[in-house]
């Protein structure tokens, strides 16, 4: 099947339906993405060309192929414990912070989230690195929520089994207490033990949307996310951040970003670091 080149008219009609319904911004210089990703979804549902798989998703679609679309749209990049200065910071100040608690009260409850979580990697390093600091079976109420707008890596962070060259960056001696080494049709595959798994909650979320939650976090990780949206829906997310956490709390951001030039509420604390106070 040939498909027609993805027009200009086409490409920014694209470009604001993505904008529209996730926020990520597409310039002029991701047009061959685009081209790409979207051919590959024309040949996966029979659209002639890229006209007709618009008006099919602005018209007639029931929501389900708006959903496989962001997929094909949405960068998906990561790997175990990315960004080590981060698990640093959590180690040498977050956590201790935990255990010395508000006025010396020791905290008993703790909530995380994993904003553009991708295949899974980053809620596991987490849960990883809060096993080894806490003692998860008699330490604090721990859960991770992890959420992200691909369904595609979600069912994949869900099954928690990652081949062996994803954990390469994992010491020996974790893999050997947090992973299970597969066999037989599974040689070659590691899956994350339950004792992690049952830490994390994997969603479906589109972060331009209202934020459901009832609870705040003491800890909000969205890296190499908002890289992908323009200034003015940084600057509403970032906020959106900050009032879904504690006092105190944290919101980590990928090391090539930076809130400069956004109107946001929160203490600077060191690159890619910022606290709520």
């Amino acid at each position: 099947m040939v498909f027609t080149e993805l027009s200009d008219r086409d490409f920014n009609r694209f470009s604001a339906l993505v904008y529209e319904k996730c926020g990520i911004n597409l310039h002029e210089g991701k047009k061959e993405l685009v081209r790409a990703r979207l051919g590959k979804r024309l040949r996966e549902t029979g659209f002639k060309d890229f006209n007709a798989y618009y008006r099919f998703v602005t018209k007639e679609d029931v929501g389900d192929e708006l959903v496989y679309m962001l997929d094909a749209i949405s960068t998906n990049l990561t790997s175990f414990f990315r960004e080590e200065k981060h698990f640093d910071f959590l180690k040498q100040v977050v956590f201790p912070s935990y255990v010395a608690g508000k006025s010396g009260v020791r905290f008993r409850r703790l909530r995380f989230w994993s904003a553009g979580c991708s295949s899974g990697e980053e809620p596991y390093s987490l849960a990883i690195w809060l096993s080894e600091y806490f003692n998860t079976s008699r330490g604090p109420d721990i859960k991770i929520l992890a959420t992200d707008i691909s369904t595609k890596v979600l069912g994949q962070a869900k099954k928690g089994i990652y081949p062996a060259v994803r954990i390469e960056k994992v010491p020996i001696s974790m893999v050997k207490k947090y992973f299970q080494k597969g066999h037989g049709r599974q040689e070659g595959y590691f899956r994350v033990k339950s004792l992690l798994r049952q830490l994390i909650e994997f969603k479906r979320f589109n972060l331009i949307e209202p934020f459901p939650f009832k609870e705040t976090f003491n800890l909000i990780i969205c890296r190499n996310v908002m890289i992908y949206f323009d200034k003015k829906t940084q600057q509403t997310l970032a906020n959106k951040f900050y009032d879904a956490l504690l006092n105190e709390g944290y919101l980590f951001i990928g090391h090539s970003e930076t809130l400069t030039g956004v109107d946001h509420r929160f203490n600077y604390i060191r690159p890619s670091v910022y606290q709520k106070l």
